[in-house]
């Protein structure tokens, strides 16, 4: 009883804050939390990437392994997304196998980065129709505290652009693969990134925290490249969207997922 008078008082509390264009840790509406990104903190694997979103954290590593292509898809490389909630990070998150919010993150975050070929997939073939390379991205979340998906869509890319994987040599008389010495570059061509609305009575909000994310009554993702390509769009959490409420999302995703490719762009460089 306790707990759900605390939990209604906090919510008008966030609505009165939003009535006056405030939102309960002095953000405005459209101002996203600080980011924080540093690649290559995995030693043991291709690639990597550690992302701080106000205090939600992600850990995203990046293997590179050899398998067999679609069959249909015979001359391109197999890329495949996993997330892993860890209790640690929430009370509300649970041992076993991923529940339908770790596979709707995980989707999402896939999606973005598959349709708009962010991954030069078809230069992944070793020996088309038979041999290529198959990139798992894994995505751990350490600490929840909101917009899971812009930390992992974000430490997504960011790991992916920072991968480094043995170059190999394909014999055609032994019908033998040989894992050279050297590594090169993940083939990376755009740069995806999503950016994440909460609705909360008639206000759009961007980068929702946790406490504005218990009383949302819908959320929209949208990610887009650096051509402004938009990739993915996920509704979820019911509510509604009006079309003018639709279009000032998509404007606002352009303008912050530039301002956080930069971030990216910087924090790779360093």
């Amino acid at each position: 009883m306790k707990m759900e008078v605390m939990a209604s008082i906090m919510r008008d509390h966030i609505i009165e804050l939003l009535k006056e264009g405030k939102r309960i840790d002095g953000r405005g509406l459209e101002d996203y939390r600080e980011i924080e990104i540093r690649t290559n903190v995995i030693e043991k694997a291709e690639g990597s990437a550690w992302v701080k979103l106000g205090n939600t954290q992600v850990l995203v590593g990046i293997k590179v392994d050899m398998g067999e292509p679609f069959p249909d898809l015979p001359e391109k490389g197999v890329m495949t997304t996993n997330i892993e909630l860890v209790p640690l990070a929430s009370p509300t998150f649970e041992p076993g196998p991923p529940d339908e919010n770790a596979i709707e993150l995980a989707r999402v975050v896939d999606r973005g980065i598959r349709e708009s070929q962010a991954i030069e997939l078809e230069k992944l073939a070793i020996v088309p129709g038979k041999l290529v390379r198959v990139i798992f991205i894994d995505v751990h979340v350490l600490d929840h505290d909101g917009n899971l998906v812009d930390a992992a869509g974000i430490g997504a890319i960011a790991a992916l652009m920072s991968t480094k994987m043995p170059k190999v040599q394909y014999n055609e008389e032994s019908d033998e693969v040989e894992i050279l010495d050297e590594y090169e570059p993940l083939p990376v061509r755009r740069i995806p990134i999503p950016v994440t609305f909460a609705k909360i009575g008639n206000t759009m909000l961007v980068d929702p925290n946790l406490e504005e994310e218990h009383i949302m009554e819908g959320k929209i993702t949208i990610t887009t490249d650096e051509n402004g390509n938009i990739s993915a769009v996920q509704k979820s959490e019911g509510g509604s969207f009006k079309l003018e409420e639709v279009m000032y999302a998509v404007d606002m995703a352009l303008k912050k997922a530039a301002e956080i490719r930069n971030i990216l762009l910087s924090s790779i460089k360093d």
